[in-house]
């Protein structure tokens, strides 16, 4: 009926070559950290794929950030409860809790973790496995991370290093913004790096090479968060999000959160125009015109660009966002303007976003982008290469 499904697809996910070979750290009583993309390249669940395997009792799943199965807002705190498909507890870590206690973890004989990635230094589902692998570590639980590509590959490193006063939930240890890593090597730098001591197992990819964006793989994709749709969304992600610091819409409400960007006050022609003037690697730039139907500026007609990706592996996100932040600041200086911190006293969310305040007050003196953008490749030079031993592929 589907023939296409049985040729052979050039990666194995981890799940996968597990499935084939299953370690035996992944026998017994299985907690499973995971969400609605957790799938093979059949599109089956984890969720069904460990239950039907031999030896294998799944007894608690863990949900991140948009639920287990996608479907809350960004920042949405969702709720513990129980999975109607399986009647199995449902132990939310993007809640109240944000970590699993110990009453969660008793009676497990592993943990297992299988989410998916962006790339990007902000995504929170990063952070949700290194709170569960210090958890086990503490409790002497093992840990397996089944893992997945870099969906926007693992070549490509940009961005800055976060100061230590400026960590924060959507970056909670060091980290590049586009830090080219996969999970299951980002969890053996949360493990070593930081001293979670847990003993931790990573069941590799098979066939992946740094060089293979997701459009590569021959897998699937699944959006991971309801604001990363398409793949174009996740790629521009690491440079675009940066937006959410600014007053700018930066496209949430729109079918194209992250490719389209602006506000009523922008037109959308001149800043077009200034940006492709800067021949930018892999991207052009249109004057599009939209209505956010929620977040900044609902309901409100915006005008700005829409970010047509034309080489997807030319794209250097992190580049794209500076550059379009430091020309809207010099064509709009009476009117670009930061998000507030949430309370008084509090932390601009830009300055979270970049791990530090220099970014804020750099844009704001007017200085260029490509000072700012050299200062960060050394930075993230200097950390791959620091790392470079964690690689897998």
């Amino acid at each position: 009926m589907w023939p296409w499904l049985e040729h052979p697809k050039p990666v194995q996910l981890g799940i996968e070559v597990a499935r084939e070979n299953l370690p035996p750290v992944m026998r017994g009583q299985l907690g499973l950290v995971t969400n609605h993309a957790g799938v093979d390249s059949r599109l089956q669940h984890d969720i069904e794929t460990l239950s039907s395997l031999p030896g294998v009792q799944l007894t608690a799943l863990f949900s991140p950030e948009h639920g287990l199965r996608g479907d809350a807002q960004a920042g949405d705190h969702v709720q513990s409860s129980v999975d109607p498909q399986t009647g199995l507890p449902i132990y939310s870590l993007y809640g109240e809790i944000n970590t699993p206690t110990a009453q969660m973890l008793e009676n497990l004989d592993a943990l297992i973790i299988d989410l998916p990635d962006a790339g990007a230094r902000y995504w929170t589902y990063i952070y949700t496995m290194a709170r569960c692998i210090k958890a086990c570590g503490e409790h002497q639980l093992p840990v397996v991370v089944l893992d997945r590509p870099n969906p926007i590959g693992g070549l490509r490193v940009e961005g800055n290093i976060q100061q230590p006063d400026f960590l924060s939930s959507v970056g909670l240890y060091p980290l590049p913004i586009r830090h080219g890593f996969t999970m299951g090597e980002l969890a053996a730098y949360f493990n070593t790096a930081y001293g979670l001591h847990a003993e931790l197992t990573v069941v590799p990819c098979s066939g992946w090479q740094r060089a293979m964006l997701l459009c590569d793989t021959g897998l699937p994709y699944v959006p991971g968060s309801p604001n990363t749709p398409t793949l174009e969304s996740l790629l521009l992600y690491p440079g675009t999000c940066l937006f959410e610091g600014t007053t700018l819409s930066e496209g949430r409400g729109t079918t194209k959160p992250f490719e389209i960007i602006g506000a009523p006050w922008v037109n959308g022609s001149t800043w077009a125009k200034a940006l492709n003037a800067l021949h930018l690697p892999g991207v052009l730039f249109r004057p599009a015109y939209f209505k956010p139907l929620f977040s900044k500026h609902q309901g409100k007609a915006c005008s700005g660009v829409q970010i047509h990706i034309g080489q997807p592996h030319a794209v250097e996100a992190v580049m794209i966002g500076v550059h379009m932040i430091v020309t809207l600041k010099r064509l709009y200086p009476e009117h670009f303007d930061w998000r507030p911190p949430y309370r008084r006293g509090g932390r601009y969310f830009i300055d979270l976003l970049t791990g530090t305040d220099q970014f804020r007050r750099q844009i704001d003196a007017g200085v260029g982008a490509e000072e700012i953008l050299t200062d960060w490749e050394h930075q993230s030079r200097a950390f791959r290469a620091k790392y470079d031993a964690l690689l897998l592929y």
